[in-house]
């Protein structure tokens, strides 16, 4: 599967979960293991879990294995690692405290609205 049609299914099965503030990040040039990088805020620990697991299930229906979920159900930071695309669902608390966005972007951050 190519990386954009991976990421667009990533960012329209967040957006049908109520992730919040969804930000894309384009890590393509700086970093080997990645090309983009998803960062998303869940309502609760439960919610974090659940859009990582949805992702997971609707990536797997389309044929992509992912490579690596860290984090569960009392984790205020889940990761999904899908290879092309990482997904890091954070309570607000966590993202604001970790700032993930400030660490990868020297421009502008892509926002996606929902």
């Amino acid at each position: 599967m190519q990386t954009e049609t991976l990421l667009a299914l990533v960012e329209g099965e967040l957006n049908e979960r109520k992730a919040l503030n969804m930000t894309v990040l384009d890590v393509r040039g700086k970093t080997s293991f990645t090309d983009y990088m998803v960062v998303v805020t869940g309502t609760s620990n439960r919610h974090l879990k659940a859009l990582c697991d949805y992702v997971e299930a609707k990536v797997k229906a389309s044929g992509v294995q992912p490579l690596g979920m860290e984090g569960d159900m009392t984790s205020d930071w889940v990761l999904l690692d899908l290879g092309d695309v990482i997904v890091h669902a954070m309570t607000q608390q966590t993202r604001d405290n970790y700032q993930l966005e400030r660490l990868w972007t020297v421009g502008d951050p892509i926002v996606v609205e929902a």
